[in-house]
């Protein structure tokens, strides 16, 4: 399963950015999806998980009511809408299926002023 992750870039503090992760596989609404970031200079951290169907999501709480995963299994694609984007959300962003045994790139979120 190939995953690639756009959407970053850079935003100010307070600004809002929507990532995306597509891939190309069939198989994408039978997997349970991942985002997870990398700070610079830090480990992974998960940031967020949703279910097959989309129902139900989970965020660590540094993100909660900011963040919000969402997907579209008829496009094969994944979402994470990031609002109120602090400078601490700094960092790359990856998406990773089935319990992170795939993994896309990655996507560089960078929020300064």
């Amino acid at each position: 399963v190939q995953l690639v992750e756009s959407g970053g870039g850079l935003v100010q503090p307070g600004g809002s950015l929507r990532l995306s992760c597509t891939t190309s596989s069939g198989s994408f609404s039978i997997y349970d999806m991942t985002w997870v970031r990398q700070a610079p200079g830090k480990g992974l951290e998960w940031v967020s998980s949703i279910d097959k169907g989309g129902s139900t999501t989970y965020y660590t709480d540094s993100v909660k009511g900011r963040f919000a995963a969402s997907r579209d299994n008829a496009a094969n694609t994944l979402y994470l809408q990031m609002d109120s984007l602090k400078s601490d959300d700094t960092g790359m962003y990856y998406c990773a299926a089935d319990g992170g045994r795939y993994w896309g790139k990655g996507t560089l979120v960078t929020v300064s002023s």
